[in-house]
């Protein structure tokens, strides 16, 4: 049987480097996931505006724009 050693400074910082690195990867895996759902949105969010913005002209072209007023029953 060999007695245990109490482990080295230098070994101890190793160990610990190792823990903040393994953190870290979780980290930057973590964010990563979350640019991408950001970037899916961004991008569904920009194809809505584009879908806006054909129906707005091809309304503005079909007829003028819409006035609310003119949409008011006759009574007021």
């Amino acid at each position: 049987m060999h007695a245990m050693t109490a482990p080295s400074p230098i070994e101890q910082r190793l160990e610990a480097l190792e823990i903040k690195a393994s953190f870290t990867e979780d980290l930057v895996d973590k964010l990563e996931q979350i640019i991408t759902r950001q970037q899916e949105t961004l991008d569904a969010l920009v194809a809505e505006l584009l879908r806006l913005r054909e129906q707005s002209a091809s309304q503005a072209e079909g007829g003028g724009l819409r006035n609310l007023r003119d949409e008011l029953p006759p009574h007021y």
